[in-house]
């Protein structure tokens, strides 16, 4: 038999929960517990990183676009206003689709932060991985970007330091050029990323007439992404209703294809013809708004020919998150 070992006399340090670090999940608990860490403080780690949000941004003003720049648009940004005021210092905080070097947060030269929203996080609620990068930039030094963590699992979340009243209102972009102030005298590694993400981003506008929808071209055609707040069987439902009906168009040549499913809304896309533009759509849209909620309204079960075209849209749905 394998000796034991000896037990020594002397204390561990006891680190609070902020300070522990993430290890292997067999090693002993930096804690100074001498569990191993993933029967320690490893074991809220690991919820935190299997539960799923299926909404993580519920109860934000302009939840659809939220999720509209979390997977659709390439480049745009949204000014936040916090619950408590801007910390002494910080001119402002927007929220960015994406950030040079894939950076989840960047606090500027100039000590405006900048927050990504389409990074990868570490666990199961975007909200609350973003509520972290958000209060990590307001501390970080001036000109640092800020680094991807894992955040504590009893953390707050973007509802708790956003203001609820506030609008959300967000700016799309042809490129990326607001990441820099002056591209010019941008480092090489950041101009690199900025030229990159410039060649692959697709041309997208945001409709005025109608909320979270989303022009975009692509080379094959163009296409109109339209993020809805009502829920999944009611909407597809009503979207069937209009299908079979032949009123689910926006105009001469579109179609109604099918939908994405994201952060627990659904996403009807349609396709347009390529010489299509967003500024013609808007009227269109509008109306078919007025289409839709007459439908969301009809309770009767659907008939034969509706349940076919929900059984279409339905095959032809994508989840994404």
């Amino acid at each position: 038999m394998a000796k034991k070992r000896p037990q020594t006399g002397a204390k561990r340090p006891q680190l609070t929960d902020g300070e522990i670090p993430v290890v292997g999940a067999r090693e002993p608990c930096p804690c100074g517990s001498g569990r191993r860490y993933k029967a320690c403080h490893g074991r809220a780690a690991a919820h935190a990183a299997t539960e799923l949000v299926q909404r993580p941004f519920e109860g934000l003003p302009g939840e659809c676009d939220w999720v509209a720049l979390r997977e659709l648009v390439p480049a745009a940004t949204v000014e936040l206003t916090l619950r408590e005021g801007l910390p002494e210092g910080v001119p402002s905080v927007r929220l960015a689709t994406v950030l040079p070097m894939a950076w989840p947060a960047l606090r500027r030269d100039d000590d405006s932060v900048l927050i990504g929203l389409q990074n990868d996080t570490p666990s199961g609620d975007i909200s609350r991985d973003l509520a972290d990068t958000l209060r990590r930039a307001l501390e970080a030094e001036s000109g640092t970007p800020v680094q991807g963590r894992r955040a504590p699992a009893d953390g707050p979340r973007l509802q708790d330091l956003l203001d609820p009243e506030a609008p959300f209102e967000p700016v799309v972009h042809e490129g990326f050029e607001f990441w820099v102030p002056d591209a010019e005298n941008a480092t090489p590694e950041v101009s690199a990323s900025l030229e990159r993400a410039n060649a692959a981003a697709i041309p997208t506008v945001r409709l005025q007439s109608v909320d979270a929808a989303y022009w975009c071209r692509t080379p094959e055609k163009n296409h109109l992404r339209w993020v809805m707040p009502y829920p999944e069987e009611r909407l597809l439902d009503a979207l069937a209703r209009l299908h079979a009906a032949g009123r689910s168009g926006l105009g001469e040549g579109t179609r109604l294809v099918g939908s994405f499913r994201a952060h627990g809304l659904t996403v009807p896309v349609w396709d347009l013809p390529g010489e299509v533009g967003a500024q013609d759509v808007e009227k269109p849209a509008a109306e078919f708004a007025e289409r839709l909620a007459e439908a969301l309204a009809v309770e009767a079960p659907l008939t034969a020919d509706e349940r076919r075209a929900r059984g279409g849209l339905t095959n032809r749905q994508v989840t994404l998150s």
